[in-house]
């Protein structure tokens, strides 16, 4: 009999979706950048692993590129350094070393909802209860505050906020970063900020949660900045006390992250806002791309996003996401249904431009034909 932490959480709706596909269907369904990762970053790989750097490393990171990363927030926090950074085994990995440090049995959590899939998960199989809070289209996915104050008890002990957002593409501006800070504030809570497509922003500009208080975790990884996924590196910050305490528990989910991956990002994050730059033009043309087609089919509405590299269309179709996203499966495209973030998720897909244009073309053409006939 398995752990009733297992019996209460789910095989995730993108993998299933993604399971399930025929051979040869056209993938809008995973975050994954189709690049390959900078080319220096690939050589200083190989030269790490041909020269040696196999070996265990420091539980935290190494201490050259834990100082490099807190160098990339001494802009906004001038006090920052590398101990309050710790390289992680990719942004996921981060976020669940920092449940395990801070959720307590019973606590409750705020999770968005719609939300990244992992958000949830970790808090149960911390013993936590996720409590979602509702990110709404006619507010252009954007946190109701009203609505914050009305969810918290004497048990919360953190918010999980995301921005720029996966699902939804939703940037939060500075006054609502600062006014989730100030709510946080009265409220004594840790506020968990997953940063990883801190890069991608296409209206307005990122605004960290860090530098503004010292009961902020920030999340980030290396996967989207450097289109390296498989690589499984990410980092944290926290304030310093509370790094050492997130380290115990990360030491004893990874021991430490991998020396020739670690060795490879520093050489590239000299660069990064280049490579990041890069990426983001092409993003940013599939964006356009794959608006217009929306707006072309019947029975579907899109809200711009304003970052990452995902649309999350609402349809007006008498039928649940789930189903919507299994025909077009049977039609040979991968999308991700919207519930699969959460309840406030239903009637929405999710659908990635991290495809080539040529494999946009081909899904928004299956998922326009299947527009056009389900709206007859």
């Amino acid at each position: 009999m398995v752990a009733q932490r297992v019996r209460e959480i789910e095989i995730s709706g993108i993998r299933r979706m993604f399971e399930g596909a025929p051979p040869g269907a056209i993938n809008l369904g995973l975050g994954e950048p189709d690049f390959d990762p900078p080319k220096a970053v690939v050589e200083a790989l190989v030269a790490a692993v041909k020269n040696g750097l196999n070996h265990y490393g420091p539980s935290a990171g190494l201490p050259a590129l834990r100082e490099k990363l807190a160098e990339r927030y001494r802009a906004i926090d001038p006090d920052v350094d590398r101990e309050n950074v710790i390289v992680t085994a990719g942004g996921s990995e981060g976020l669940m070393s920092t449940a395990l440090a801070l959720y307590d049995p019973g606590s409750e959590v705020l999770v968005p909802d719609p939300g990244f899939v992992l958000y949830a998960p970790h808090a149960r199989i911390a013993g936590a209860v996720p409590v979602p809070y509702h990110l709404r289209e006619p507010n252009r996915f954007l946190p109701d505050l009203d609505e914050l104050e009305g969810l918290v008890t004497p048990r919360t002990r953190a918010m999980v906020v995301n921005s720029p957002s996966n699902p939804t593409g939703g940037v939060f501006p500075r006054a609502v970063v600062d006014r989730l800070l100030a709510f946080a504030d009265r409220h004594d809570l840790t506020v968990v900020s997953d940063e990883v497509y801190d890069e991608m922003v296409y209206e307005g500009r990122h605004v960290s949660f860090w530098g503004k208080g010292d009961r902020v975790v920030l999340v980030n990884s290396f996967s989207k900045m450097f289109a390296m996924t498989g690589w499984r590196l990410g980092f944290l910050l926290a304030p310093r006390p509370l790094a050492a305490e997130i380290n115990k528990v990360h030491y004893h989910m990874v021991a430490c992250p991998s020396t020739p991956a670690q060795t490879a990002v520093l050489v590239g994050l000299d660069t990064v806002h280049e490579t990041a730059g890069a990426m983001l033009a092409e993003f940013r043309a599939r964006r356009s791309m794959v608006l217009q087609a929306l707006g072309r089919m019947p029975g579907l509405h899109c809200v711009p996003p304003a970052g990452a590299f995902y649309a999350f269309p609402r349809f007006r179709w008498p039928t649940t996401a789930y189903a919507v996203a299994g025909d077009l499966l049977k039609r040979g495209l991968i999308t991700t249904p919207g519930d699969a973030f959460g309840a406030a998720g239903a009637k929405h897909l999710r659908l990635s431009f991290a495809a080539s244009r040529a494999h946009l073309r081909q899904g928004l053409g299956i998922l326009g034909e299947y527009a056009r006939e389900t709206g007859r």
